[in-house]
């Protein structure tokens, strides 16, 4: 039998592990792993926690050695050694050692592109002084360039931009994070957000929204809005695009999205060249159409799932909800699944839930809080997305509710789960299935909602609003115009109320929903305000991010 030759540009997460996977479902396979970088196997999402020191030791980074991956995988591993050409004609890769210049060419039966993404570098005047992070080099030039500055500018505020940002804080320094959008995190919606600024700006960091920068000179960076802000070092985390010079220097089909094209096998319009990771459109699990998602799990399962085809095994092309989560100091920011602002986007209807657990029973000691957000089809129940800020405790009720949306298990469906409990880590009630009894509440009418961000319309309509917090919560902070009536005296009080609609809330919409049923079966048309008090008032700091921005 004819020993295959399989070719893999590129190493970390998706070409590793496709070449781990081959070798152990072929132990004949001729497999060469190219590496442009001088290491093939590292853990990049930890290179920023090394830039701030949180891993102290480099070597920790380094997950396998070229020599560690012959020795127990028979791989040919290849670092500091380019790709520079596909001849699909003649079935050969060009190479170049970018150490010595030296050339020479691969015969392969088939390729595996893992080439990843490169930053976007905008043609800021000054660009050329913006370090990036995306390799242990760029880790390396990063900890030598902060070694003895004093203040750094982030470009960025997505989900590297803010992890360097807190890494450098770590490191004493002086930080400024400038996004030119009004909130940092665009997966979140802007309500979500608020939490998020307010995590950056209590650690010090220099928040700037709604201003992107013009100018990176010698010794500092301006804004659009004029303003100077010195950076001993600046750091451009704008985003990343799809490295695909090789991929359309060999003809392969690019996306309208610009990643390489793939089916259902992962395989190019080549049917002898794969991609996959950053590089390679996904399919979206919600839409069907094509999408980027640059994560490391992602690129993983790919790479196994290409290696499975190879090896004979039955294998797909995963769709997938983008499922991410990120530290920010003391908070957890997570996202799953379309946020508010794309389904409306794209005009799909929609039901948001706003809610505002605590980590665990909450009398126990420790518990946390957090906000969630869920969104689910009106019509079918369908869980379309999820996000979630706070403390302790949120990433695993993200990962259960991508675990819901990729099963199939409706919004309702999440009041039924049987999920495990004791004091120290959940609520008889958890978190997950209070929002399946909310979304319940809502599927069946036995309850209706009004978002933060349609109050003033309805007030306008002639709707009032109604405070059934208690009268020291109403005057710690209200919601201007609305009438304090306590919801324990809400049934002795109904007569006092105006006539007309009434849009009531609470402080996080538990006790609103409560005071609705009584409304509604006196008589009197009535609407709880989601996620109460505490979503609007977040609401509210968003909507003003915005207009200064």
């Amino acid at each position: 039998m004819a020993v295959m030759r399989v070719i893999i540009i590129g190493g970390v997460a998706g070409g590793m592990s496709a070449a781990t996977r081959l070798r152990r479902l072929d132990e004949s396979a001729a497999i060469t792993v190219l590496e442009r970088s001088g290491y093939v196997s590292f853990a990049n999402c930890g290179l920023p926690y090394h830039v701030g020191g949180i891993i102290e030791q480099r070597g920790q980074l380094l997950l396998q050695t070229p020599e560690s991956l012959a020795s127990r995988f028979a791989l040919d591993v290849r670092v500091h050694t380019e790709a520079t050409a596909i001849d699909r004609s003649r079935k050969v890769v060009a190479i170049r050692d970018v150490t010595t210049g030296e050339t020479d060419e691969l015969p392969y039966d088939k390729v595996i592109l893992s080439p990843g993404a490169r930053p976007v570098r905008p043609p800021i005047p000054g660009i050329e002084r913006a370090l990036s992070l995306r390799d242990v080099e760029d880790t390396d030039a990063m900890v030598a360039a902060t070694a003895n500055a004093e203040t750094a500018v982030v470009i960025g505020g997505g989900f590297i931009g803010i992890e360097v940002a807190e890494n450098l804080i770590h490191l004493g320094m002086k930080v400024a994070l400038v996004e030119a959008m009004p909130q940092v995190m665009a997966p979140l919606d802007p309500e979500m957000a608020t939490p998020v600024h307010d995590a950056l700006r209590a650690a010090g960091i220099d928040l700037r929204l709604g201003s992107g920068v013009t100018t990176i000179g010698a010794a500092s960076v301006t804004l659009a809005d004029g303003s100077e802000i010195p950076a001993d070092v600046v750091v451009a985390a704008i985003g990343v695009r799809p490295e695909t010079s090789l991929a359309v220097a060999a003809g392969l089909t690019v996306g309208a999205l610009g990643g390489i094209a793939v089916d259902a096998t992962h395989r190019t319009n080549d049917p002898s060249i794969y991609a996959i990771g950053d590089a390679a459109e996904k399919i979206d699990a919600l839409s069907g159409d094509a999408c980027l998602v640059p994560l490391a799990n992602t690129a993983n399962l790919a790479g196994r799932r290409v290696a499975d085809h190879l090896g004979g095994l039955a294998s797909s092309n995963r769709p997938v909800l983008g499922t991410a989560i990120v530290k920010v100091f003391d908070l957890t920011v997570a996202t799953t699944g379309w946020n508010e602002k794309r389904l409306a986007a794209a005009g799909r209807p929609y039901r948001a839930i706003h809610t505002h657990p605590v980590s665990h029973a909450g009398y126990y000691p420790g518990a946390e809080g957090m906000a969630l957000k869920l969104l689910a089809d009106p019509e079918t129940d369908a869980i379309l997305g999820a996000q979630g800020v706070g403390g302790d405790g949120v990433d695993k009720r993200i990962d259960v509710l991508a675990t819901a949306i990729t099963g199939g298990i409706s919004a309702s469906g999440l009041a039924e789960l049987e999920l495990a409990y004791a004091p120290p880590y959940g609520s008889a009630k958890d978190p997950i299935n209070m929002l399946g009894h909310v979304a319940e509440n809502l599927r069946t009418g036995t309850t209706s909602a009004l978002q933060w961000h349609e109050l003033d319309a309805a007030v306008a309509a002639g709707a009032t609003v109604i405070d059934v917090r208690t009268p020291g919560e109403h005057a710690a902070g209200a919601i201007p115009g609305s009438v304090p009536i306590g919801l324990d005296d809400l049934r002795d009080r109904i007569d006092e109320l105006p006539a007309g609609p009434l849009v009531v809330h609470c402080a996080v919409g538990v006790r609103g929903h409560t005071a609705v049923r009584i409304l509604t079966q006196a008589g009197r048309e009535a609407v709880n305000l989601d996620g109460g008090y505490k979503t609007w008032l977040a609401g509210q700091a968003a909507r003003a991010a915005t207009i200064a921005g």
